[in-house]
């Protein structure tokens, strides 16, 4: 009998000082191994990209923060593609060689990885991001003129006929702050991810299209002791290629605009597992996977500033010490074994009152 395809999300959220996949594309080993285990591993931007290190995983659904939670409410499906079409915008804030850098940065993915982008767009005022830290220790941002970004998605959208849109934004250049410094020393919260996910779900959330950003910063001055986990981002001027890497083989979305179903398409309840950071049980699409038949696994060693574990929301989860034991639940899993069995005591069965 030919088995359906077993299917694990692994969600690290964004901006909450993940120890794993809270840096440069430091989650991207975890992935990498739990795709020899799944048929299909789905998961965002925050764990896949590295700035100009990413990794071709074949099997491996790249999906926006905003999409992935309606995914995993069941409000939207995933449909495979071959390529996409991807639609670039640049902020009209960002200086005209910095600019320069990104467009040779894309037009090096055209010549040396084939993708497909349309012509550029943009915006018609800058974007003006701002960065925010909340009391809790997550990171933040709001963008000045939000309007300004739609338009120029819009038009790459109907006029270049893209079907992925990544956006390259001006961010603070904040060289000398403490956040930054923890950053770059392996501690602290990545002072950018918070304002990132706001204008990737801004557009997702208007036109139902993939969506990443890649933000624009001045270079940082030479610093010999970054952390391995942060030197991604340090070995160039642009973060853009991990971001079209991802767009152009990640999934469309299916709606109730376009519900023309497909036997291949992807829906909420084909999720078999969802391995989750051991305190970050608390977003939107664990709480969804929460109330289905999916196995979640919450790693401890995984910490993050949200302080919110599964057992505080009363989720039923398997807490696991590592991503190597994670790894050991999901084999077990994928071969129908309780990993009860494999604990050298087993309680006996009890009678139901």
């Amino acid at each position: 009998m030919t088995q359906r395809p077993y299917t694990v999300v692994l969600i690290v959220p964004t901006g909450v000082g993940a120890a794993m996949g809270g840096y440069a594309g430091d989650a991207l080993p975890v992935a990498r191994a739990i795709a020899q285990v799944a048929d299909r591993l789905i998961t965002h931007p925050n764990v896949l990209n590295g700035a100009q290190l990413y990794w071709p995983i074949a099997n491996a659904w790249y999906v926006e923060g905003y999409a992935l939670d309606k995914f995993a409410a069941s409000c939207w499906g995933l449909r495979s593609v071959w390529q996409n079409r991807i639609g670039l915008i640049f902020d009209r804030g960002i200086e005209p060689e910095l600019r320069v850098r990104h467009l040779q940065a894309a037009d090096a993915t055209r010549a040396t990885l084939g993708l497909n982008l349309t012509d550029y767009a943009i915006t018609d005022a800058p974007l003006n991001v701002e960065l925010r830290l909340s009391e809790a220790g997550a990171s933040w941002g709001s963008i000045g003129n939000p309007d300004s970004l739609l338009r120029a998605a819009e038009k790459l959208i109907e006029q270049a006929k893209a079907e992925a849109i990544a956006v390259v934004a001006r961010f603070p250049d904040d060289e000398g702050s403490e956040a930054l410094q923890n950053y770059r020393h392996g501690s602290g919260v990545d002072p950018l991810a918070g304002a990132e996910a706001v204008i990737s779900h801004l557009v997702v959330r208007q036109f139902q299209v993939p969506c990443a950003h890649a933000p624009a910063l001045l270079p940082l001055p030479l610093e010999p002791e970054i952390s391995p986990r942060a030197a991604a981002e340090e070995i160039g001027y642009t973060f853009l290629p991990c971001v079209l890497a991802g767009l152009s083989r990640a999934p469309q979305f299916i709606t109730p605009k376009n519900s023309n179903s497909r036997a291949s398409d992807l829906w909420a309840e084909d999720i078999d597992a969802a391995v989750i950071p051991g305190n970050a049980a608390g977003g939107s699409a664990v709480l969804s996977l929460s109330q289905t038949r999916t196995q979640i696994i919450a790693v401890r060693d995984n910490h993050t500033q949200m302080r919110v574990p599964p057992k505080k929301l009363g989720i039923a989860a398997v807490e696991v010490n590592s991503y190597l034991e994670a790894l050991g639940v999901l084999v077990a899993h994928r071969g129908g074994i309780s990993s009860a069995a494999l604990c050298p005591q087993l309680d006996p069965l009890q009678c139901l009152n």
